[in-house]
């Protein structure tokens, strides 16, 4: 029997999948013992590479010790150690970290929690929030409500909430069609013209992926971008939530991406990578003074889940940030990050169906185009990236697609393989992927 032919009901329902039985370091290998390459590590959440011993002990000491408590009867010293490392690490000022499950339930709670900020200071009438077309921040409800990538949002339109968007920082796909830096920043000055539209006294929060996660493939903002965006959102006291489910903890080669940009979040929300895959947890951070605010108030955060805080998933996360501190590994990431760029652009940067290579630490995008001069995008219909991923999987590596980029066309691969990848192993991914370009796309 198959998969498609079992009792899951799984995202893809027209191909089967493969059957994953082990995965060690940067490898994974399937029932029939093929290997492949974990580039991406599966949505850029695997960063301390597959199979980490330590992470398996820690979960498993934890879960005899105390394996549950809800979180509004009991804390522990898992979630009480977890969030204050990562308050040691984070933005200044942001002091104290909220634990969820997903990614999805870390920008709704960081949404709610901008709302409810509002009305303990007497400002009910601040509810809207403002984010970007071409985002991802989640498909629940809310989260979706605030994504902007259009092919998620279409078929659930009629039931999101209302939710503003304003153009992304794509600067290979200015909307405006201005060129950088003579643009002067036209699409962070797009957020003043937003809440001026909307009325100022109702805008709640401003949320935005502080580098672009798989939805635009990797896009790094504009040097000037983020302050210009933290001014304005001072200016009307919108509050500033960046979402780093995507590219936070260490993944640009800082521990927080903001760091590139000396630009401090009200909110920041942290996933994937927080566990290193090895267990569901997010985390919403949020300022000192944000908190005093909501303590001094009503004196309770009116969100929750059953899973919240919960003990076990914190202890992964715990043993996560050992070996990131053992290792090194953000620096490695700092050290290593600008090396895989370079190799990508060595190797693709010449071909005639690459318009662009760009990215941060170890998450690169490689956009891909039917005709370079005029950026024209492949039509969606020709599957480019589907195609791109299936030879590369028959080739043992395994990418992240992009698609979408350029209205409903566009195509691009995404790299981001767990920090542990030795120059070999991204020799033989960047390698693997120009060979799949030239043999779908020509030379």
């Amino acid at each position: 029997m198959t998969s498609i032919d079992g009792a899951v009901f799984r995202r893809q329902l027209k191909s089967d999948l493969t059957r994953a039985v082990e995965a060690r370091g940067v490898w994974i290998v399937d029932a029939a013992g093929k290997r492949f390459i974990d580039g991406s590590g599966g949505p850029l959440v695997v960063n301390v590479g597959h199979g980490r011993e330590e992470i398996a002990a820690a979960v498993a000491e934890q879960i005899r010790r105390c394996d549950y408590v809800h979180p509004t009867m009991f804390t522990g010293a898992s979630v009480e150690a977890l969030a204050r490392r990562l308050a040691d690490k984070a933005p200044r000022g942001i002091q104290r970290f909220y634990f969820m499950t997903s990614g999805s339930e870390a920008v709704e709670t960081a949404v709610k929690l901008a709302r409810q900020i509002h009305l303990e200071r007497g400002q009910p009438q601040r509810y809207r929030t403002i984010s970007r077309w071409k985002s991802y921040h989640g498909l629940t409800l809310g989260a979706l409500a605030v994504t902007g990538r259009t092919t998620f949002r279409t078929p659930f339109a009629p039931m999101l909430p209302e939710n503003h968007h304003i153009p992304a920082p794509y600067c290979y796909r200015c909307p405006y069609g201005l060129t950088y830096p003579n643009c002067g920043l036209r699409c962070a000055d797009a957020l003043e013209e937003a809440i001026w539209n909307l009325g100022p006294q109702t805008v709640s929060a401003f949320l935005a992926e502080t580098v672009s996660g798989a939805t635009i493939a990797c896009v790094v903002p504009p040097p000037g971008y983020l302050q210009r965006i933290r001014e304005i959102c001072d200016r009307y006291g919108v509050l500033l939530i960046l979402d780093e489910v995507f590219c936070g903890l260490g993944r640009t080669g800082h521990w927080f991406a903001a760091e590139h940009f000396d630009v401090v979040p009200d909110l920041v929300t942290l996933g994937k990578g927080l566990s290193g895959g090895t267990a569901a947890l997010s985390a919403v951070g949020v300022q000192r003074d944000h908190f005093e605010t909501i303590r001094g108030g009503s004196g309770a955060f009116m969100h929750g889940g059953t899973y919240s805080h919960h003990l076990v998933a914190c202890a992964a996360a715990n043993a996560v940030l050992d070996i990131f501190e053992a290792e090194d590994l953000v620096t490695r990431v700092a050290e290593t990050g600008p090396r895989l760029g370079a190799m990508l652009r060595q190797r693709l940067g010449d071909h005639p169906r690459v318009g662009d290579i760009r990215g941060l630490g170890f998450m690169w995008g490689v956009e891909l185009v039917a005709d370079r001069d005029s950026r024209r995008p492949f039509p969606r219909a020709d599957q480019v990236t589907e195609k791109l991923y299936h030879r590369l999987y028959d080739d043992g590596v395994l990418l992240y697609k992009s698609t979408g980029l350029a209205g409903l066309d566009g195509d691009a691969m995404v790299v981001g393989p767990p920090f542990v990848a030795t120059d070999d192993d991204l020799e033989q991914i960047v390698e693997a992927l120009g060979r799949a370009v030239v043999a779908e796309l020509g030379s």
